[in-house]
């Protein structure tokens, strides 16, 4: 059963199986699903289980396939044996994510096993029919589980908490009653593992399910009014902070967080000041009433909770001294209301609300690299962050806390044990290492080392391009893997003569590579100010000596000779001149670019399948896929996928764009349609053009 299984893998991985497996042609799927149809009845318990899980366990198997496995696992529900019913649930539970509604014929029987002596058992049982359940059966289904839920560990618990989450975003209508049922069990004893995955579960549903919010800001309010943990209070605090001013009646709220101010611990205290000031710098009508409160906190005997007090005490009155709050008049209509907002000046908003456009990791990093450059140092301009260098988003600094539709359990959210992130070195360090190049200012960008050799060859070669404003810098690393030769006088020598765009303008010689070494040799390519930026190939061709060495001592053993060794083309093509900068928020970003320099296009590109497509199109345009849009859902189908990239050109220019990617029906490639927006419409347009 188990080898017939891995050949009908097999056959999947290859491409020879589409649609139904019952119905294929092809002689191995078909005698292969068959033989294990006909396991199903076999007089062995165990073979027949196999058989049933193997079936199940088909790729991309259609309901239809899996009917007699079903029924089957569904007769394992009853055996009176605990090791079969779990293996049986096992599967089912697995089916489940993808094909539920297959599965909801065995609901009357996992109901029987929800009071199954083994907890392992039960606990799968109500995993299960929260992913088969319908929206009628979600309150009949929830009285059973509250009983269950009080009488099992908090591991199992969890895993009904990771439940109860996916069925919420199933029936979004329901969310009040599993919200409040999540809410009820924040009131029970537990501890901080399972209270923690309700917290991060009710907070994945406000960022997935937006009508939730209110009702489930309220429920969190008042867990906090009974927390014993502060991470959990303070993330609760955040996150009133963040979304409670734009809600319909926000100062609801100002009561739960200032009992923490009273109440809590430093901690505590800290996170309920900040929350506080960002109600009153968010809504100026709660202005007055909050620095009454926030000044109480300027004599707190915690430094930090004084610290943030005063600051924000200080900012507020200079905001309310400037625009000062006009309350309308008592008789006015709720549509005469004007919005609750602060002026667009308004410093209490500017100082309080706005983040950084980088983070601190960034701002690190964008230190460091101004402080390695050779004329920064001496530059007597104060420092600001326009004048700061362009630093690209590493793979660290994405990997931030998202909601995930498949794993909501909200570890990434508050992660003790993270790695302490790796210190990331700055490609062009090199570069300002050699006083001939000091004259070219600061890198704007680097890029990937690019072969230039295959791996067996005996000199390997690597180009990394290096951006400046007017010209670019290639680094040419050789690798030396011959024993008995020495490679004295490197320099390779680019043909610019098909180029309009960049000519050679100088050579910086490597003075030898022994055996094993590694060492640089730099091509400077100047860029031409009439000719505009277009993908551009060059031939290239590595000139050195080769002398005989003695490869015990490395003693020479004879005259030298020139040697030229051809390398790979290589290409300097318009998206080296992007930085790959992500926004933090992609559609104010959109707007705020306008649409004067907009470039509209639409392209046909020869793509079989929708994932392929989204990578060429990032690698083609040089840019950072924003909101999660650089991967294609999994059950995404044939919808047309929307990317989103976000990057800054040389010229400094904040460079956006939005792309539809839509598959043909004939499966004859892709259609893409993009919009480029910056504040130069040459940018644009450059940028659009890098689709080939």
């Amino acid at each position: 059963v188990r080898y017939t299984s891995k050949l009908l893998h097999d056959e999947h991985a290859d491409g020879r199986i589409s649609g139904s497996y019952q119905e294929s042609t092809a002689p191995v799927v078909k005698a292969g699903y068959q033989f294990l149809e006909a396991s199903l009845r076999h007089k062995s318990e165990l073979v027949v289980f196999e058989a049933a899980k193997a079936l199940c366990n088909l790729p991309s198997a259609e309901a239809q396939d899996l009917s007699s496995a079903i029924s089957v696992l569904q007769l394992f529900l009853s055996s009176p044996k605990p090791t079969v019913r779990f293996a049986a649930i096992r599967v089912l539970a697995s089916v489940a994510n993808t094909l539920p509604r297959v599965v909801s014929k065995c609901n009357e029987d996992l109901e029987a096993l929800i009071g199954d002596s083994s907890r392992n058992i039960a606990t799968l049982a109500i995993t299960t029919l929260l992913k088969t359940g319908s929206e009628n059966s979600i309150e009949r289904l929830l009285k059973q589980i509250s009983a269950f839920l009080t009488e099992i560990a908090d591991e199992y618990k969890i895993t009904v908490v990771r439940s109860l989450q996916k069925l919420c975003l199933t029936y979004p209508s329901k969310h009040r009653v599993l919200v409040g049922f999540l809410s009820n069990f924040l009131r029970e004893e537990g501890g901080f593992e399972f209270k923690r995955s309700i917290v991060n579960g009710i907070i994945s549903l406000i960022r997935a399910v937006p009508e939730s919010t209110e009702s489930s800001l309220l429920h969190l309010c008042e867990f906090i009014e009974d927390c014993e943990f502060t991470m959990l209070s303070t993330q609760i605090l955040h996150l009133l902070g963040e979304l409670g001013p734009s809600t319909s009646a926000p100062a609801r709220y100002i009561r739960f967080i200032y009992n923490r101010v009273i109440l809590e611990n430093s901690a505590v205290r800290a996170a309920a000041v900040s929350a506080l000031t960002k109600f009153a710098a968010s809504c100026p009508s709660l202005r007055a009433s909050i620095m009454t409160l926030l000044k109480r906190s300027l004599v707190d005997e915690d430094d930090e909770t004084r610290d943030r007090a005063a600051l924000s005490v200080a900012t507020l009155e200079e905001a309310m001294e400037k625009f000062p709050y006009v309350a309308p008049p008592e008789d006015a209509e709720d549509e005469e209301l004007p919005p609750d907002k602060p002026a667009p000046e308004d410093p209490a908003s500017v100082v309080l609300l706005e983040g950084l456009p980088m983070s601190f990791d960034k701002l690190e990093r964008s230190m460091k690299a101004y402080m390695s450059t050779p004329v920064s140092m001496a530059n007597a301009d104060p420092i600001t962050l326009s004048t700061l260098p362009i630093v690209e988003d590493t793979v660290a600094d994405l990997k931030k806390p998202e909601t995930d539709m498949d794993d909501m359990d909200g570890d990434a959210v508050m992660n003790g044990d993270a790695e302490a992130p790796k210190e990331v070195v700055d490609p062009a360090a090199v570069v300002y290492e050699i006083p001939e190049l000091a004259s070219l200012g600061r890198a704007f960008r680097s890029s990937l080392p690019v072969p230039l050799t295959e791996s067996e060859t005996e000199y390997l070669v690597t180009c990394t391009k290096h951006i400046f404003q007017k010209h670019v810098v290639l680094q040419f690393s050789v690798q030396n893997t011959i024993e008995d030769q020495r490679l004295d006088n490197l320099t390779v020598m680019v043909d610019d003569s098909e180029s309009e765009t960049f000519s050679a303008s100088g050579e910086i010689a490597c003075e030898q590579v022994k055996y094993g070494e590694t060492k640089n040799c730099f091509t400077v390519m100047e860029r031409s100010d009439d000719a505009p930026l277009s993908p551009s190939t060059f031939s290239a061709e590595l000139r050195f000596t080769v002398v005989q060495v003695d490869p015990a001592t490395g003693e020479e053993e004879g005259p030298g000779f020139e040697e030229e060794y051809p390398l790979e083309d290589f290409e300097i093509a318009t998206s080296d001149f992007m930085a790959k900068v992500t926004v933090p928020d992609f559609r104010k970003s959109w707007e705020n670019v306008g649409n004067a320099g907009e470039v509209l296009e639409k392209f046909a590109l020869q793509f079989k399948k929708m994932e392929d497509a989204v990578t060429a199109v990032i690698d083609f345009m040089g840019m950072q896929p924003c909101d999660g849009t650089g991967a294609v859902k999994a059950n995404a189908g044939n919808k047309p996928h929307m990317l989103h990239l976000s990057g800054v050109f040389v010229s400094g220019q904040q460079v956006l764009a939005r792309a539809q990617i839509a598959m043909q029906g004939d499966n004859s490639g892709v259609v893409l349609k993009i919009a480029v927006r910056s504040e130069d419409e040459g940018v644009s347009r450059m940028v659009a053009d890098c689709i080939r």
